[in-house]
């Protein structure tokens, strides 16, 4: 199964060296999602990452830098929901119902569904999906090895997310309250915690 790392929503002065470290220990995809930040804040941070992880890495903003930078593909959203005119390579989606996810399958390599659990990062965000529902949509072929499960996802349910038979994982506060940029120097824990989650996907 899949393992996807989404980046905190804000860039930070560790974030290359982590970034780096967890492509190192077999990240499959990094989803690069800095909502309202500027272009060259993510040009400085590709720069700083080797180009050979180039292609494990989509963007959620600023498409132009997909081909400029040789990245895996770009990610649609409610911020940007087109891919560009005659862009021809990877794209991903967001989507938060079955029918969004039936529909940006027929155009999409995978999507995203979510929240499967209650958030980690998001307060308040709870779970829309029942086990019961998972199921009937598997079953139904709408749920399968393109749709990523998003949402709450850490080592307590990961293997229900195998289980239930998405095609991968998408974590983000599972991952990043390992580590608290505003203070923390040591990012070893936030490692340790990468293996054991990888562990459980493979």
């Amino acid at each position: 199964m899949k393992l996807i790392l989404i980046t905190t929503p804000e860039y930070f002065v560790e974030e290359d060296q982590i970034l780096n470290a967890l492509f190192e220990e077999g990240l499959d995809i990094l989803h690069l999602r800095k909502p309202g930040t500027e272009a060259v804040y993510a040009e400085r941070l590709l720069t700083l990452i080797p180009e050979k992880y180039h292609k494990k890495i989509v963007i959620h903003d600023h498409f132009y830098l997909c081909n400029e930078y040789k990245l895996k593909g770009i990610h649609l959203n409610s911020r940007n929901p087109i891919a560009p005119d005659n862009y021809s390579g990877h794209i991903s989606a967001s989507c938060h119902t079955l029918e969004e996810v039936q529909e940006d399958k027929k155009t999409c390599d995978y999507v995203f569904l979510s929240p499967i659990f209650d958030s980690i990062s998001k307060e308040g965000y709870s779970s829309k999906f029942t086990p019961e529902a998972i199921r009937e949509a598997v079953k139904a072929d709408i749920i399968d090895k393109k749709v990523i499960a998003l949402g709450g996802i850490d080592e307590e349910n990961i293997l229900r997310v195998k289980d239930f038979g998405f095609g991968g994982a998408a974590i983000m506060g599972g991952l990043w309250s390992k580590f608290n940029h505003s203070f923390d120097n040591n990012y070893q824990e936030l490692i340790d915690h990468f293996r054991k989650l990888k562990r459980l996907a493979d």
